[in-house]
């Protein structure tokens, strides 16, 4: 980036005093909505659950920022990535490690903070707090107590990596992560093979090669894609059945970086597409950019028709041959 956002003062005061028990404001109209951002109204106390950039920090928000400047309190996975966070934007705020290992502890801290009018903020190391961490334990023990919660929310792997795949979205189940073991893994599967779901689940680079062989065994013939890096400089997406991926992957090795795997429903048997159908899908895959053979793995697993046919009729369309 080429400079650094907007910041707003920790210490303006607001034309008129927030009350400490509600995050909106009252509009002209009778109806209500979050404190305006650049308006330097000092938020009020409360539990901000906020969303922080999974890779790129171009992607954070002005209200992420306004929290996190006015917190009296946050509350982190790793103190670490966080302060490197905060360094970014010019922040210093004090900072408690909250993690699975020590919940309880660190977890009755925050509530103290909270009861005594503190502004706590939560953020996980990246994208959304309370999704596959403990911060779920904390909003249900807030809210117990009353206390106010609210979330500002931002960028997510999850619903990148759904919108990067080209694969459909409606309806999608989030598994978070898959079991580590081989028995476990494929039991879990089996739950939902019969789903007409698209599937998400984050995934370790060590366990991906045994993960998409369990997938593609339980699964199926499937259209899936391997989305790794999101928005950071060597983000990729890898299309293709699960065979073929997981095919791919124990030739090449595990990948770097963070991993979402996200497959498709299962295919309706019998169910093929006809030829002007198939050349529909891949002009669209071509004009978005995508490469041949990217675009052929893509509809193969897509259609179920056999990838060295739909990779023909890629190259014929790509070459002009085709009208």
């Amino acid at each position: 980036m080429t400079g650094q956002p907007d910041r707003f003062s920790a210490h303006a005061e607001p034309e008129e005093e927030a009350s400490p028990h509600t995050f909106c404001n009252t509009t002209t109209d009778g109806q209500t909505s979050p404190p305006v951002i650049g308006s330097k109204a000092t938020l009020p106390t409360g539990l901000y659950v906020v969303a922080t950039p999974i890779g790129n920090l171009g992607d954070i928000s002005a209200r992420a920022l306004q929290a996190l400047e006015q917190a009296d309190l946050i509350a982190c996975e790793d103190s670490r990535v966080t302060a490197k966070l905060l360094r970014y934007f010019g922040l210093r705020r004090p900072l408690l490690s909250y993690h699975e290992h020590n919940a309880a502890q660190a977890g009755e801290k925050i509530l103290h903070a909270l009861r005594q009018g503190q502004r706590v903020v939560q953020v996980s190391d990246a994208g959304c707090p309370v999704i596959c961490d403990p911060g779920e334990r904390l909003v249900r023990q807030a809210r117990a107590e009353n206390l106010p919660v609210t979330v500002i929310p931002g960028p997510s792997a999850v619903m990148t990596a759904l919108q990067l795949s080209g694969l459909s979205s409606a309806p999608f189940l989030f598994l978070g992560f898959l079991a580590a073991k081989t028995t476990a893994r494929r039991q879990d599967l089996r739950r939902f093979a019969t789903l007409e779901a698209t599937l998400v689940a984050f995934e370790a680079p060590h366990r991906l090669v045994d993960s998409l062989a369990d997938c593609a065994a339980v699964l199926g013939d499937r259209p899936a894609a391997v989305v790794r890096e999101m928005t950071k400089l060597f983000e990729e997406v890898r299309n293709g059945s699960l065979p073929e991926l997981a095919a791919h992957y124990a030739e090449q090795g595990p990948p770097k970086g963070e991993i979402v795997l996200v497959i498709g429903p299962p295919q309706a048997e019998g169910a093929t597409a006809s030829e002007s159908d198939l050349e529909a899908l891949l002009h669209d895959e071509l004009n978005k950019g995508t490469s041949v053979k990217d675009a052929a793995s893509l509809i193969a697993a897509r259609t179920g028709h056999p990838r060295r046919t739909v990779y023909a009729l890629a190259l014929s369309l790509h070459r002009g041959d085709r009208a």
